[in-house]
């Protein structure tokens, strides 16, 4: 970071002091060009002067380090200082026609006699002759040899600056370094406070997280444990007896029935823990197509009639074909859970009603309501939690294995669906899965995640 810093601060220090050096060095050069030629100006003054005293006797007697020439109204050259008998016609030359329009004229062109680039300035007299003065561009460069010493001036400045930029670099970096991430109100920049405050609740908010999703995974080693180990003790404890031979002839089928009850229990228990993790994993790629809600759920309700009819439970359907994009075994197993649920919990002579209806922005609303024996308040927050019981004396009769609802809060997030639960102790429970219009395309779940994390990070930003 120190690097960094120090580089770009560096740049625009180095950027600057050439724009300044490019900047000067063109002022300075325009500037003496302009004296030379206000010199240059003055002195046709002073030529013109003397050439209405003395002629062409007062320029011989000149000499002096400027070419002068002087050229009569029709072009034609007098006096030349470099030339002992001049000839030729000047006028084609721009400063001497600009001056004979104008008044006066200058140009900075390559010199015929000597092949140097020269400033030529031109002056018409009173009398309609035109006096011309140059000077080597040559002398014009000497004269920016006195501004030498800025250069040395700037490159010191260049040397100064760059220990400036790094020590400016470690200064502003090293309070960042030594930054404690666990008290940070104690820095050097206030600016970065709520930087610091928001990376602070964030820190605490992961851990309170990490806590809990410790909580939990104890919580299911525990009960993952427990609900494996009542099924194998009570097979071991029927076998050992069965094997001791001290089982009476009459109780040898009951005791076979119970073993493959909890055999049956347990192979149960074991699918739905595959079942959650591989929800958990998301590793597969089951087919995802269109897949009619009310058909599905009038196949479900068809299935569990027989328990149903068995304590007089009425099963009700509602709505009409509605279709959307999933996973047709995933959404089976989730109403499935919802209906045996309803079933399970439910009272003698009570009801189980599914509903499908399609809400007004297109989204797709399925509800499984009973009449049952509902779940109190403060439960109703862990009900879809892995092995969470409501009674568990209760539940340890009617069997299932505790993982039913979780199951379908995992199937509706892998539908990128959302799940809610209204219940009253003694009046009964509704659970809703609401799924997300039907989409033209069918997506992946990796599409689907990718929409999440795009949205998550939107709603971040």
């Amino acid at each position: 970071m120190i690097k960094t810093i120090f580089r770009n601060t560096f740049l625009i220090g180095i950027s600057i002091l050439a724009l300044c050096a490019v900047l000067f060095f063109g002022i300075q050069y325009t500037q003496i060009k302009n004296d030379t030629y206000s010199a240059l100006k003055q002195e046709s003054v002073y030529a013109e002067r003397g050439i209405l005293q003395g002629g062409e006797d007062y320029l011989k007697s000149l000499g002096g380090e400027h070419h002068i020439t002087w050229i009569d109204a029709d072009g034609n050259v007098l006096y030349d200082s470099e030339v002992q008998v001049p000839t030729g016609n000047e006028k084609e030359h721009e400063e001497v026609s600009e001056a004979m329009e104008e008044g006066e004229g200058r140009k900075i062109r390559k010199s015929e006699s000597s092949g140097e680039s020269t400033m030529y300035y031109a002056r018409k007299c009173e009398d309609g002759t035109i006096i011309r003065l140059s000077r080597p561009v040559s002398a014009v460069n000497k004269a920016l040899v006195a501004v030498r010493p800025i250069l040395w001036v700037l490159i010191l400045v260049l040397v100064i600056s760059a220990v400036l930029s790094f020590r400016i670099a470690k200064q502003i970096v090293n309070p960042i370094n030594a930054i404690n991430l666990e008290h940070p109100e104690i820095n050097k920049y206030p600016e970065l406070s709520p930087l610091l405050e928001k990376i602070q609740e964030q820190k605490m908010t992961i851990q309170e997280e990490v806590e809990s999703r410790e909580q939990m995974r104890r919580e299911f080693s525990a009960n993952v444990s427990h609900e494996l180990k009542t099924p194998l003790t009570s097979i071991s404890g029927f076998a050992e007896l069965l094997s001791q031979g001290v089982v009476s002839e009459d109780k040898v089928q009951e005791f076979s029935k119970d073993i493959y009850k909890e055999s049956q229990r347990l192979i149960a228990l074991i699918d739905d823990i595959i079942k959650l993790s591989r929800l958990d994993e998301n590793k597969e790629e089951p087919k995802w197509e269109n897949v009619d809600l009310y058909d599905l759920s009038s196949e479900v309700l068809d299935g569990l009639r027989p328990i149903a009819d068995k304590q007089g439970i009425k099963l009700g359907l509602a709505g009409k074909p509605t279709t959307i994009t999933g996973v047709y075994a995933l959404l089976n197993e989730m109403v499935y859970n919802l209906c045996d649920n309803a079933i399970k919990y439910n009272t003698p002579g009570g009801s189980v009603d599914v509903t499908i209806a399609t809400k007004e922005n297109g989204d797709v609303a399925l509800a499984v309501k009973d009449s049952g024996i509902g779940i109190p308040l403060k439960h109703q927050k862990r009900v879809f939690e892995r092995f969470y019981r409501v009674d568990k004396s209760h539940s340890k009769e009617i069997g299932g294995t505790g993982l039913g609802l979780s199951i379908v809060k995992h199937v509706a997030q892998h539908h990128n669906a959302n799940v809610s639960l209204e219940s009253e102790p003694g009046l009964g429970t509704t659970i809703t899965i609401v799924f997300p219009k039907k989409i033209d395309s069918v997506e992946t779940p990796e599409e689907n995640k990718e929409k999440k994390d795009e949205k998550s990070k939107n709603k971040n930003e």
